[in-house]
């Protein structure tokens, strides 16, 4: 008979090594978690952070530019359906004075995050990415603007744009359209790959607890992960948002999150992983555990404040305090007191091998 604790730690242990496990293995991880408990995981992707990155987390500026949005996706409270959501969005010299806001407060990375808005045409992104990059030339750019076509996406790259970030949210098709409308499976997959083919460090990543998702189907955004292999990799705790058919499902649990952003970390040992808002906001520590458990960035909103509250993706999102970038210097010595420390540079997926 075959020892389960035995074989809990003995699989902890073959993912160390060798990063990869089956899905088989993955399932027996995610059933057993709560028995023999998450710490020696933790231990295990913290160690393996520590050995490409070092103690570093390193610091981008969130600029929420507009919460219009053309898709219908269930879960999301900005979706196109939702009528009681009081719409924004940031003109470009709106945009380019956050950067400078953020430049000053010493951000090095710059992120674009919105719904998908017809506003920012091709031809807006290229003109406002060159001026980013023309004023800030030792700073990185990240768009997260939803799909687009292969030709959007080149015309960005050559304006300057150097990563972008594009959850799958579920590799599960069947789930996929299940919590989305007027999305297509196909064309987020084919998405993800056209962006790496074109040369963009890339960011995929899913949610964690959403309505009906099995182990099974977290096991299997593990392996799609690996087949992938993203440079970013944001992972979440699925929380219903008032305004959606989600609004009375139980969220993702903090545990849960923690389990496989440490698992992620250790099937992909050079990601960079962010400790994300979403768990911030379920648990006032999620942020710390988060790194704990191998995430090696935080995101503070560097949007104006008058407009964070109004990009409410789910209820109880934490836009204000150390999640606001205006308090950068107190989110250092959080992050310091439990044994990490900032770091304002760039931050490119490249530079583990200078980490140590």
């Amino acid at each position: 008979m075959v020892n389960k604790k035995y074989l809990f730690k003995y699989l902890i242990d073959k993912l160390y090594e060798k990063n990869y496990l089956n899905l088989d293995e993955l399932v027996f991880i995610l059933d057993n978690v709560h028995i023999y408990g998450r710490e020696y995981l933790m231990e295990k992707a913290d160690e393996t952070r520590r050995r490409y990155y070092g103690r570093k987390v390193y610091l981008r500026g969130l600029i929420e530019v507009s919460n219009y949005c053309r898709r219908q996706c269930k879960y999301c409270g900005i979706n196109a359906l939702n009528k009681k959501v009081h719409r924004y969005r940031l003109t470009k010299e709106e945009i380019l004075r956050r950067c400078q806001v953020g430049y000053e407060l010493g951000f090095r990375t710059f992120v674009l995050q919105g719904g998908e808005d017809s506003y920012y045409s091709d031809n807006f992104l290229v003109d406002l990415i060159g001026e980013i990059k023309d004023r800030y030339k030792d700073a990185a750019l990240t768009l997260s603007l939803g799909e687009r076509s292969y030709e959007s996406y080149k015309s960005l790259y050559m304006a300057g744009a150097d990563r972008y970030l594009l959850r799958h949210e579920t590799i599960n098709r069947e789930l996929f359209e299940e919590i989305h409308i007027n999305s297509n499976y196909d064309e987020r997959i084919e998405a993800l790959w056209n962006l790496k083919e074109i040369g963009y460090q890339v960011g995929a990543g899913f949610m964690v607890g959403i309505p009906k998702q099995t182990k099974e189907d977290l096991a299997r955004d593990l392996l799609f992960l690996k087949e992938l292999e993203p440079e970013m990799v944001g992972i979440g705790p699925f929380i219903p948002h008032r305004d959606t058919i989600y609004r009375d499902e139980r969220p993702g649990t903090l545990e849960d999150t923690i389990t496989l952003l440490a698992l992620t970390r250790l099937f992909l040992p050079k990601a960079l992983i962010p400790a994300t808002t979403a768990l911030a906001s379920i648990h006032p520590h999620g942020r710390e555990l988060g790194l704990r458990a191998g995430a090696n960035v935080v995101m503070p909103n560097l949007s104006p404040p008058d407009v964070r509250k109004d990009y409410s993706l789910y209820d109880g999102k934490v836009s204000t305090g150390y999640e606001a970038a205006e308090f950068r210097k107190e989110l250092e010595e959080s992050i310091g007191r439990i044994g990490y420390a900032v770091d304002m540079s760039r931050g490119d997926y490249i530079e583990w091998e200078r980490a140590l």
